[in-house]
């Protein structure tokens, strides 16, 4: 069996939640504390044992790229004045030489649309993550990632059987995710799926189980997203390719126990900076302190 070692990576999106922001700055590296979001996408998949990384960009996002760089300047200045904390959050967990690509979208139409950027860059019978960073989970020191789990499920699963990462949401929030309906109605940490639908109205969404941006597919997935089809938002969402794929492929979810942040929202993305600040071992007690004053 092939192993997992690719992940992919659509940062090519507009941003529009996150105006006037990210008129110039790409909201993948909006920071959570002093990390950005993108970083922390990064360092999970490297944490998982991926060792090729391939970012799907669009315009104006080339601050995604120079962050995956050196910044030789700075690191001279941080290297004579011997600061070496810092230097090593510079480049201590910066990707080898070769082991990351850019590719351009070129034009932002959908999530489906940019894995399909990618099909040249997957091997024939490859498998690979997706992972989206404005779905973002804190590390558990206790338990393994959910894209570990993902990966180990996959090796004990059926030959070349897709695995989607999914976390519990409140019903009346359905109508913001992909949404699968899994095999037995009791929502078991892992089982079979059987249907997926993007974005459904809360009467039509078959469980509460939302697609939270971590996926493992195989190459099959580019026949159908060249089909090109519109969906949910005037969209190629990957939602509707998975959802055809699905009936004749073995689907698996794997549900998710780390705590997630949606930061592709607003409040979201503010939740994710106080909760990631709190548990800080360096600032959290000062900022606790801060929060109390305007409670």
């Amino acid at each position: 069996m092939t192993k997992v070692k690719t992940a992919i990576f659509p940062v090519g999106g507009l941003g529009t939640r996150f105006l006037p922001a990210t008129k110039s700055l790409p909201k993948e590296m909006m920071p959570i504390a002093n990390k950005p979001l993108i970083q922390y996408a990064f360092e999970e998949a490297k944490d998982a044992g991926v060792e090729k990384f391939i970012f799907i960009t669009g315009r104006n996002k080339n601050a995604i790229a120079n962050h995956f760089d050196h910044a030789y300047e700075l690191e001279s200045k941080l290297d004579e004045k011997s600061k070496i904390e810092e230097l090593n959050k510079v480049v201590g967990w910066m990707p080898k030489a070769g082991q990351i690509a850019f590719v351009r979208q070129q034009k932002p139409l959908g999530l489906g649309h940019a894995i399909w950027c990618a099909r040249n860059f997957i091997e024939p019978n490859e498998p690979f993550i997706v992972v989206l960073a404005d779905e973002l989970l804190m590390p558990n020191p206790d338990l393994p990632s959910q894209l570990v789990q993902m990966i180990a499920k996959y090796e004990q699963s059926e030959s070349h059987s897709c695995i989607i990462g999914v976390d519990e949401v409140e019903v009346d929030a359905v109508k913001n995710y992909g949404i699968i309906k899994p095999q037995n109605d009791s929502l078991k940490p892992t089982q079979k799926i059987i249907d997926m639908v993007e974005k459904p109205n809360i009467d039509e969404a078959p469980s509460n189980l939302a697609i939270n941006g971590r996926y493992i597919l195989n190459p099959k997935i580019f026949d159908f997203l060249e089909k090109f089809q519109i969906g949910s938002g005037g969209e190629i969402q990957l939602t509707d390719a998975l959802n055809k794929m699905c009936k004749d492929s073995p689907f698996y979810y794997v549900k998710n126990t780390q705590k997630r942040f949606d930061c592709g929202s607003v409040l979201g993305y503010l939740e994710a900076n106080i909760s990631f600040a709190l548990n800080d071992t360096k600032i959290g007690n000062e900022f606790r302190k801060i929060i109390n004053k305007h409670l």
